[in-house]
C-alpha cells in the first residue's frame, strides 16, 4: 500500500500454496486484547488469518506495549533518517545524501521544508514538499512495523495456508489486500509467520491482486527489542538501521531544522 523509494533487486518466487493444517485458537485471553482499527474488514477477513495476526502482536510485545509507545526514530536503507510522535502524528524526515529536510503532519498536513538550507515558502511548492513527506512516512514506516499493523484500517487479511520460507523455516502464510488506504491500495503482500516464535520472517510484494508473481520477497530478521516493542532491521540487501524507540525528543524536533540530539 505503499510507494516504493529505494529500487533494489530481489529473488523473485511464486506465491506459498496451503500444505498444513490450520492453526489452532489457543489465545490466552487476558486484558491486553489486540482490538482492531477502525474500519479492519473482520466481514472478509478469514477467522485463522485473525488468529494468527494476534499471535504475531503477542509475540511483538503486545498491543498494550505498542499502544504505550510514542517516539520511533530509524534510518531507511541508509538514505534518509526519520522520526515519528505516534500520538500527535508528526513525523520529520533528514535526508542524508543531499541537504532536504522536511517536517509534516500527516494529520493536518501542516509543516516546513528547506532544501539546500532554504526554507520552501511558495504555498503550492510546500504542500507539493508535505505531501512527498507523507508519502515517505507511509512507505519508510510501513518496512518498520507492518507487524503491528496486521489489523489496520484498510485491511482484509486472509490466510493462505502453511509454507516454508527461503531459509526453510515452518510458517503460516498470510495476505494482506488493502481499500481505500494509502497511496497504493491495490498493492497485495504476503507474509510468513514463523510456527514457533510467531514473529514475522518474510515478506512477498506484489504490486495488483492479478500479478502471478511477487515483485520481490524480502526476510524479517535481526529482531530485537526497543523500549518494550520488537523491532526488525533486517532486510536482506537491504537494511533499517538506527532504530530507537524513545521516552522523549527534544521539543523543537518536529519546529525547527536543527540537528536533533537523541536521547534514548
Amino acid at each position: 500500500m505503499k510507494n516504493l523509494f529505494v529500487v533494489m533487486v530481489f529473488v523473485l518466487l511464486t506465491a506459498c500454496g496451503a500444505k498444513k493444517s490450520e492453526p489452532e485458537n489457543n489465545l490466552k485471553i487476558d486484558e491486553d486484547v489486540n482490538h482492531p482499527a477502525e474500519g479492519f474488514n473482520y466481514e472478509a477477513s478469514d477467522p485463522e488469518a485473525i488468529v494468527i495476526a494476534d499471535k504475531v502482536m503477542t509475540a511483538m510485545g503486545g498491543r498494550k506495549a505498542w499502544d504505550e509507545t510514542r517516539y520511533i526514530s530509524w534510518t531507511f536503507f541508509g538514505k534518509r533518517q526519520l522520526l515519528w510522535d505516534k500520538y500527535t502524528g508528526d513525523v520529520r524526515i533528514d535526508y542524508l545524501d543531499c541537504d532536504e529536510k522536511l517536517l509534516v503532519n500527516i494529520n493536518s498536513m501542516n509543516g516546513r521544508a528547506a532544501i539546500d538550507g532554504i526554507e520552501i515558502s511558495e504555498s503550492d511548492s510546500l504542500a507539493g514538499y508535505l505531501k512527498k513527506a507523507k508519502s515517505i512516512w507511509i512507505n519508510d514506516s510501513y518496512w518498520l512495523v507492518m507487524p503491528y499493523k496486521l489489523k489496520d484500517s484498510g485491511v482484509s487479511l486472509y490466510y493462505l495456508g502453511n509454507d516454508t520460507t527461503e531459509t526453510g523455516r515452518e510458517s503460516f502464510v498470510l495476505q494482506l489486500a488493502f481499500e481505500n488506504v494509502g497511496d497504493t491500495p491495490n498493492n497485495i503482500y504476503n507474509v510468513w509467520v514463523d510456527e514457533e516464535s510467531n514473529l514475522i520472517t518474510q515478506w512477498a510484494f506484489f504490486e495488483a491482486s492479478e500479478q502471478p508473481h511477487p515483485s520481490f520477497i524480502t526476510p524479517w530478521e535481526g529482531y530485537k527489542k526497543y523500549g518494550n516493542i520488537m523491532l526488525s532491521g533486517g532486510r536482506g540487501k537491504g537494511q533499517l538501521t538506527d532504530i530507537r524507540v524513545l521516552n522523549e525528543v527534544p521539543k523543537e524536533a518536529f519546529t525547527s531544522f536543527e540537528p536533533v540530539n537523541y536521547k534514548d
